[in-house]
């Protein structure tokens, strides 16, 4: 400990020297020193290890954090920034700034989860961003833009003229006058300034980049050491992302013997900074540290970096970083100085190459630590990267190390994001910088070089060959892939004009674009398994993700190729030549064999794709395609013929790779390669995926329509019937009359084969949407795929979006072509927004269009079907027009009416004609009727385009007339069709076959027409078709009406035997019919005295309430479906239910919740800030069968926990189960009571007076009665007894066993929910819970009925209705199940808030009482205490008046007291009302009571409108209360919402409608009483401040209000940092809906401890703010959050929806998101409505998936 010693003693004597110190001496002294670097080290060596790094930096204060930055700044950085500026640092800084013009590049570093915004009309590409406070200043915020939150790293781009294709300033950026941008900055600076800062800036950064760089542990550099060294050492941890946060924090705990949150905090330390020492001590203290680290680290993996490093080193580390973001803040006053930094940084030593201060920073980047690479790189970003002459500069520098710095960041394990290589975005997204790299460093070669030397898993043949994926290679290529990510920013943006020089460096980087591909050529090959299974699933994933990470790359290497001419032919050279050395190397050209078929023949060799070697993967001949596509577009084929080797190309081989690529698809599809395994299966599936196919399937199709456009067409289709290896059944001699194969799975092959030779042959004709094929726009192919997507249904934005395929700036196109095709339907409060296709694009429906899979193509023939059977058209899909070919494809028409499909149409006819077995199938049919529909519109096409008879070549129909030849003689294909248009088995292709024949027939017309020298249109033509047509409809009509008879018919038998049936089973009809009426509910019930017109007014509470009629109450149980009466002595009935605590109605978020054990729940303080809600489903049960069912879940639970852990979505634990019938989560059960009886008459009614006088003697005998129990002697006299009652009567139990019992089950539930405490039967606080449940539930259910304004009572659903009045009659019979004297003495105490009594002590003051709880209370324990009465004189009912009109009053007091009344002129009627002026008077007496406390209020109008207001949400709830326990039907008035609801409610309630009649009628007896409230201190206190006033009417609590756009909560998001770890970024922050603070979720900084368990922020934010109930909305991901205690939770969609109705969950679409309020309100209903345990119940039940989310985490 000496070390530590030593330390301790002279800080009197440092801050003596500290305060002597002066920079401004300091500065002068330095200025006259011959070396300043030597004087300026010489200080740094005594300072720095005085002031950092002083002791064991864990416990560090923020007090100790604060001395260092104060030292630092006073005794290290003051004196530079006097010797920089000449004079006071401040006034120098202020004036370098005024005189500085500021650049118009913004430059602003975006934090992590920052909002930054892409403008998708005016980037440059998808990288150029802004920052909000730009964007909103742009011209960009009225265009589409897309929203994005940052990684952090990257900068704003305004004032980038390059990033921009318009409107690049922003206001606050728009460059002020006419600057001179060549002018130097440096030279606008005092000439000795600028000497000062060459010299100190030399000197600090080289300072800097010696220390950041040092590598020895306990030296230091020459001029460094410091004065006296002691034995102080630091323990240091380093980051690594291969441990996890779990093995950093277990090991530590055991190394430093430090607590788990100490270990937490350091974990999360050196996550962030990279670095964190752990131990500070002497040498061997440290060492032992180090060695425990490594040892317990080091057995699955490397073990954790650990350094022993002496403590001045790590003092000049840290000062290091101070210095360079000191530099980096100075140089933000001016340009010149950001100049002269640059030219420091960049300034080659003596050492020649890569010898720079910037240099050994970057080359040695991956040393270094997380921490130092930050700040360093945000010093480049401010500096290089801002001074446009060195931006280029640095680029230079980059791109010469660009090969040391990838593979160094190969080796390193840190993220990209910390590495020097990000920087690669910054540099090579400027189209000119990346051009003039390409030119001086051969950036395209460079970077296309370093990606394949890395990729060095080869097979024989030098292809690619990815072995099975372990960790640590998948890690490798995901770092290998960043590279594709540089290449794609350098090609991203296609030059204008080319120089020489550059086609020459984009030449060479294509070739080896070309190298990389041809390694990629034939990767994966696979050959088919027959007789066994495959064993292992081969490796597929690695090679596809190569594939889709180059789709843009090569698709953007055509663009380029696209703009040059010379470029092209050079690159499609090339590209030839590539594949014809690919080629040679193939094995497969050994046996050539001849075929011959429809007197053609053709010279092929052998090979069959089910046998031999197959590969997916084609890039270089694909590349090929994409090229020749563009020879045609740019028709530099047409114009340059000579200077293309068109020559070398043999059509076969071009084809030959595409075509079995696809045929392996068809054989696939025919279930040939079943053995195979998965990996083939996921190879094809991406084939097709929009993803690839680009590159892949669509390039397939172009190389065979290539192929094909210079083939002889019979010998095209001979080659393709010969690789789908059908070529044996169509050349047999009597092909016709079917091969015919015994067994039956071949036949099935060959079926499925054909179809899809079939369909390959009509795709190849007939798919001309792209731009160099066909004569269409890129536009036409975006709107056909949309036209296509919409046809198999209404689609939604973002699923359109995902079926069409992304270009480089991640743009479909699809917007510019949308609003044309489909029309949009807004959605409602759930769903989303979907677009429909306009009806007159139905025409170009195709169905066979190439990029259906099966499942889609199949539904959009059933939606178009049905559709044109809608609008009565026949069913017929016939192809649609095809645009015209392009001249170098124009021959592609020719296959159509070739000899060898013309033989294959009339094979596959003739078997149709005669199905003899499985021969063939209905959509071998369909396709070859396809293919002859598209022949017959290409010669319809030509017939109308050309000027006379000569010129048409294509002469399909004289063809199909033809009889076959010799050796199969048959009918031609127009008598085959003919023969199938009547066939009954083709029903479904009649319309199809009528609609060719009618085609033949009008082209024949026209040709007869053309000869005689006119063309006709087809409009004329339509004679033989009209009457086809009608025949058709007059035949469909027939059968229609014949179905319909047949219909009326069954109609009439079945009604004739439902008659039969009841007659018979009269007498059971009837029953069934009574007891229906018997059960209706109790509002629609009236009492039998209504109908009389003597009882006008229904009252529910007092001697002269209307009882319910007394009947008979009968249930269903849903379990065993046996009815049963509910009777207080029968079989008990519950019902399911859930209790939960709750905080909806809370007014008070900052009360802590109450300690279980010594809460007294007695008196509800009026805030309520803690509640318990009950809520049901309505189902009921018998108590028995729901006591087995409960008990089979609980088993069931215990088996499940031995086999899977992980919650359900109920825990049977605390009691939950889902009720039996609809799932609902219940925890509890209510059983049910019957009703009250109806009033006795024949009792007294004593006045509020004398009731009271009664009651306080019988509380004085009970009084007297407890003392005596509790002593056994009493003291003093006995107090006179009332007579008839008796306190030692104990009244029989009204219920059977089975209802005590569930009365017992509830009380607990309640009890146990409510304190969070064990169950517990004897405590005497259990009653008091179930009275307090059934008031709270009141309570809110009448607040949500006033919030949305409907009537009071008849609009409640009935499970609502069911649940209150069955918890009303539970709680007024729940004191049977109670001791007696606890009741009594609740009773007691609670009166004695209302009427004073000597015996009880510290009663509340009224304003700390909500008065309808203590109604409720009052009411339901004073049936205890009446129960004692025999005397059966008085009646209940009388005493519940009573209470109810004391309750009143004192809440009238309560709301006065509370009122604020603004002075307000209202034209008032000059005589004032009586209540107003009874109002004033009140308010006066409370004035005298209390003096000044209370302001004067003159205006009774005011005053009395205030009671009034205040006062009906209590009224309102007692209605309910006394309706619910007395079963009284509501009067009319009440059932609906409107006027008149004051006076019928009073009147229902049996009080005057002026309430204040209550006081003033019993003014006497009130007055004491009044006295008394007001004059209790605790009133006082309050009023004065003293405590939270609750003002009356209290507002309903809604959710905070959310702003209108997404990006405002994204920006504050941004700004809030974790309140744990100072000042760090949070990563998930997430906005609690409810109170709106904000929380740092899912992290280890903030997790804490409830109950003994781990929770993160939400779930610990719940538990205070919402009672274990929380709703958060998480900013960076758009979802709504729900916690529900510890174990449960669930998102929910967010109420931000994007223009076209859409959420955007995790944010990932960028559409600009706005807030939908009617979502919202809806979740704040299910707020309100206490709804979201039960969403969360139902969520969880559905999405039962094996990985669970640890909810009490986030």
């Amino acid at each position: 400990m000496a070390a530590a010693q030593s330390d301790r003693d002279p800080p009197s004597a440092l801050c003596a020297e500290f305060l002597n110190f002066s920079a401004k001496d300091t500065a002068s002294r330095w200025l006259a020193a011959a070396d300043l670097q030597q004087e300026v080290y010489a200080h740094l060596a005594v300072y720095v290890p005085r002031i950092l790094c002083l002791g064991p930096s864990g416990s560090s204060s923020s007090r100790e954090e604060q001395r260092e930055e104060l030292a630092c700044q006073l005794l290290l950085l003051a004196p530079l920034e006097w010797l920089l500026l000449g004079e006071e640092p401040a006034t120098g800084l202020a004036l370098l700034q005024e005189k500085n013009q500021p650049s118009p590049l913004c430059g602003h570093v975006f934090k992590v989860g920052e909002p930054t915004y892409s403008c998708r009309e005016c980037a440059a590409d998808p990288t150029c961003v802004l920052c909000m406070q730009c964007f909103l200043g742009s011209v960009h915020k009225e265009h589409r833009y897309r929203m994005t939150t940052s990684g952090g790293g990257g900068f704003c781009d305004c004032g980038d003229a390059e990033a921009w294709k318009k409107g690049p300033y922003c206001q606050k950026h728009t460059p002020t006058e006419t600057r001179d941008t060549e002018e130097d900055p440096v030279a606008q600076l005092p000439p000795d300034l600028v000497a000062r800062g060459y010299s100190i800036f030399s000197i600090i950064l080289k300072y800097a980049v010696d220390m950041l760089t040092w590598e020895q542990d306990d030296q230091l550099p020459a001029g460094l050491e410091p004065p006296e060294k002691g034995d102080t050492y630091y323990c240091m941890l380093f980051n690594d992302e291969v441990h996890t946060y779990e093995q950093v924090i277990y090991t530590l705990q055991k190394a430093v013997n430090c607590s788990q949150k100490e270990a937490v905090s350091f974990a999360t330390t050196v996550d962030r900074d990279g670095r964190k020492s752990v131990r500070y001590g002497d040498f061997q203290f440290c060492e032992q540290a180090k060695s425990v680290i490594v040892r317990n680290t080091s057995r699955q993996s490397k073990p954790l970096r650990v350094e022993v490093m002496h403590s001045s080193v790590v003092a000049h580390q840290c000062f290091a970083l101070k210095a360079l973001s000191w530099l980096g803040q100075v140089i933000q006053y001016s340009d010149g100085l950001r100049r002269i930094l640059c030219q420091v940084g960049l300034q080659a030593a003596a050492e020649g190459e890569n010898s720079s201060l910037v240099d050994q920073l970057m080359l040695n980047d991956s040393k270094m630590w997380k921490g130092a690479r930050n700040i360093y790189h945000q010093l480049l970003m401010n500096s290089l990267l801002m001074d446009l002459k060195y931006k280029k500069i640095f680029a230079i520098q980059f791109a010469k190390n660009y090969r040391r710095l990838q593979t160094d960041f190969m080796e390193d394990d840190h993220e990209r994001v910390v590495s020097v290589t990000s920087l690669s975005v910054q540099l090579f997204t400027v189209p000119t910088m990346a051009r003039m790299l390409m030119v001086e460093e051969n950036l395209m070669k460079t970077i296309i070089k370093t990606f394949v030397d890395h990729l060095r898993h080869r097979d024989l043949q030098g292809r690619f060959q990815f072995d099975r994926y372990t960790a640590q290679q998948a890690f490798k290529f995901g770092r290998v892939q960043s590279l594709i990510g540089d290449l794609k920013y350098v090609l991203i943006s296609r030059p204008s004009e080319w120089s020489d020089q550059l086609r020459i460096k984009f030449l060479e980087g294509f070739e080896a674009f070309l190298e990389l591909l041809k390694c990629m050529q034939g990767m994966d090959p696979v050959v088919r398994q027959v007789g066994q299974h495959i064993e292992m699933e081969p490796e597929w994933e690695a090679a596809f993700t190569l594939q889709m990470k180059l789709t843009h790359i090569i698709s953007m290497i055509q663009e380029w190729c696209s703009t040059d001419e010379r470029v092209l032919i050079e690159a499609y050279r090339k590209c030839l030549s590539a594949l014809s050395h690919c080629h040679s190397s193939l094995p497969d050209g050994e046996q050539p064999i001849s075929l011959s078929l429809a007197g053609h023949c053709v010279e092929t060799f052998r090979y069959q794709v089910s046998q031999d070697k197959v590969s997916i993967h084609l890039p270089v001949c694909r590349l090929l395609a994409g090229l020749h596509v563009l020879l045609s577009r740019t028709e530099v084929a047409s114009r340059f013929p000579e200077q293309l080797p068109l020559g070398e190309l043999s059509p076969p081989l071009l084809i030959e790779l595409p075509l079995r690529c696809l045929v392996l698809c068809a054989q696939v599809h025919a279930g040939m390669w079943r053995r195979n395994g998965f990996s083939l299966i996921n190879q094809i599936y991406y084939y097709h995926n929009v993803k690839c196919r680009v590159e892949m399937f669509d390039k397939d199709v172009i190389m065979l329509q290539v192929g094909a456009s210079m083939m002889d067409p019979n010998h095209f289709l001979m080659i393709v019937l010969s690789r789908f290896e059908l070529f044996h059944i169509f050349s047999s001699a009597d092909c016709r009359k079917r091969y015919r194969e015994a067994n039956k799975d071949v036949v099935q092959q060959n079926n499925t084969l054909i179809e899809e030779m079939l369909h390959l042959i009509i795709m190849v004709v007939g798919e001309r949407y792209v731009s160099g094929v066909g004569q269409v726009e890129a536009f036409d192919e975006v709107r056909r795929e949309i036209v296509h997507q919409l046809s198999i249904r209404p689609m939604a934005h973002s699923e359109l979006v995902k079926a069409l395929p992304e270009n480089g700036n991640k743009e479909t196109g699809l917007e510019r072509v949308i609003d044309s095709v489909a029309s949009f339907k807004k959605p409602g409060v759930t769903g989303r927004g979907l677009y429909e296709l306009r009806p007159e694009w139905n025409k170009h429906f195709n169905l066979y269009f190439h990029h259906y899979s099966r499942a889609d193509q199949s539904k959009a023939e059933e939606a178009q079907r049905k559709l044109r059977r809608q609008n009565g058209e026949d069913t017929a899909l016939p192809p649609p027009l095809p645009p015209p070919l392009c001249p170098l494809f124009g021959s592609l028409v020719n296959l159509l009416q070739c000899d060898v499909l013309l033989a294959v149409e009339g094979a596959v006819l003739q078997w149709a004609v005669e199905p003899s077995g499985g021969g063939w199938t209905e959509s071998m049919l369909q396709r070859v009727l396809h293919l002859v529909g598209v022949a017959l519109l290409e010669e319809h096409q030509q017939l109308e385009n050309s000027s006379g008879d000569d010129d048409v070549t294509f002469n399909y129909t004289a063809k199909i007339t033809r009889p076959g030849e010799a050796p199969s003689t048959s009918g031609s294909v127009l008598a085959l069709l003919e023969s199938l248009q009547n066939a009954p088995h083709l029903e479904v292709h009649k319309d199809m076959i009528t609609w060719i024949l009618k085609m033949v027939t009008n082209i024949k017309t026209m040709r007869e027409r053309t000869s005689s020298a006119s063309t006709v249109t087809i409009s004329q033509g339509q004679g033989p078709e009209e009457t086809v047509r009608d025949k058709d409809k007059a035949e469909r009509k027939r059968k229609a009406e014949m179905a319909r008879l047949r219909r009326e018919k069954i109609m009439a038998q079945m009604s004739e035997m439902q008659k039969h049936f009841i007659n018979e089973n009269k007498e059971l009809f009837q029953q069934s019919l009574e007891e229906l009426e018997a059960s209706t509910s109790a509002a629609a019930e009236h009492s039998p005295l209504s109908s009389e017109p003597s009882c006008v007014s229904q009252v529910c509470v007092g001697p002269r309430r209307v009882g319910g009629a007394e009947r008979r109450q009968l249930v269903t149980c849903i379990l065993c479906q046996e009815e049963q009466e509910v009777r207080g002595h029968g079989r008990a009935m519950v019902l399911a239910a859930f209790v939960q605590r709750s905080t909806v109605l809370s007014k008070n978020r900052r009360r802590n919740l109450p300690d279980p054990e010594h809460h007294d729940p007695l008196f509800m303080h009026p805030d309520l800030s803690l509640g318990i809600h009950t809520a049901s489903c309505g189902h009921i049960m018998h108590a028995t069968c729901w006591q087995r069912y409960f008990e089979a879940v609980q088993l069931k639970e215990q088996r499940r926990q031995q086999r899977l852990r992980g919650h359900t979505s109920y825990d049977v634990e605390n009691g939950e189960f889902l009720c039996p019938l609809c799932e609902c989560l219940s925890n509890t059960v209510i059983p049910l009571l019957p009703h009250t009886h109806s009033p006795d008459h024949s009792v007294d009614h004593p006045n509020l007076e004398a009731w009271l006088r009664t009651a306080n003697q019988q509380i004085a005998v009970l009084h007297f009665a407890h003392r005596k129990q509790s002593d056994g002697v009493a003291e003093g006299a006995e107090p006179a007894v009332p007579e008839g009652f008796r306190v030692d009567f104990t009244p029989q139990n009204p219920f059977s066993s089975s209802v005590s019992e569930m009365i017992t089950t509830f009380s607990m539930s309640t009890y146990k929910v409510g304190l969070k405490v064990n169950p517990n039967e004897q405590d005497h606080r259990v009653p008091v819970l179930i009275w307090s449940t059934c008031a709270y539930t009141i309570q809110s259910i009448e607040r949500l009925l006033m919030d949305e304004e409907k009537p009071l009572f008849g609009s409640l659903p009935c499970r609502q209705d069911d649940c209150l009045s069955s918890l009303t009659r539970f709680s007024s019979a729940c004191w049977t199940a109670a001791p007696a004297t606890t009741t009594h003495t609740h009773f007691i105490r609670l009166l004695s808030a209302l009427v004073p009594d000597s015996q009880v002590e510290n009663t509340p003051c009224i304003l700390d009482i909500d008065m309808f709880h203590l109604l409720v209370y009052t009411v339901l324990s004073y049936n205890s205490v009446h129960s004692l009465d025999q005397s059966g004189r008085s009646g209940v009912d009388s005493a519940h008046l009573h209470l109810l009109h004391l309750v009143t009053v004192a809440h009238l007091v309560q709301v006065l007291l509370t009122s604020t009344t603004e002075e307000v002129c209202m034209d008032q009627d000059s005589l004032a009302t009586e209540e107003e002026e009874l109002t004033c008077q009140l308010y006066n007496t409370l004035r005298k009571h209390l003096g000044s406390v209370l302001p004067e209020v003159t205006s009774g109008w005011q005053l009395f409108h205030c009671v009034k207001v205040g006062v009906l949400p209590f009224l309102r709830a007692a209605a309910l209360f006394f309706h619910y326990l007395n079963s009284t039907a509501p009067p009319a008035d009440l059932l609906v919402a409107g006027p008149g609801q004051w006076e019928a409610l009073c009147s229902y309630l049996s009080l005057p409608s002026n309430l204040l009649q209550l006081y003033q009628s019993q003014h006497t007896l009130l007055e004491p009483l009044i006295h008394r409230w007001c004059c209790h201190p605790g009133v006082r206190q309050t009023l004065q401040g003293g405590g939270v006033i609750v003002r009356f009417p209290r507002e309903s609590n809604r959710l905070i209000e959310l702003p209108e756009d997404y990006s405002v909560l994204i920006n504050q998001a941004s700004s809030f940092t974790c309140p744990r770890s100072g000042g760090d970024k949070s990563r998930a922050p997430t906005l609690c809906l409810v109170c709106g603070s904000m929380l740092c979720s899912q992290s280890y900084c903030c997790q804490t401890e409830v109950d003994g368990e781990d929770v993160g922020a939400c779930t610990a934010h719940t538990f205070t703010c919402g009672a274990g109930l929380g709703l958060f909305l998480r900013v960076r991901e758009s979802q709504v959050l729900f916690v529900a205690g510890k174990t449960k939770g669930c998102f929910y969609p967010p109420p931000y929806l994007d223009d076209y109705g859409e959420t955007d969950q995790g944010l990932k679409r960028g559409n600009p998101l706005h807030l939908c309020t009617e979502r919202y309100r809806k979740i704040e209903r299910l707020w309100r409505q206490h709804g979201i345990a039960e969403v969360i119940g139902h969520a969880q039940e559905a999405n039962q998936t094996l990985v669970a989310i640890d909810w009490q985490h986030l």
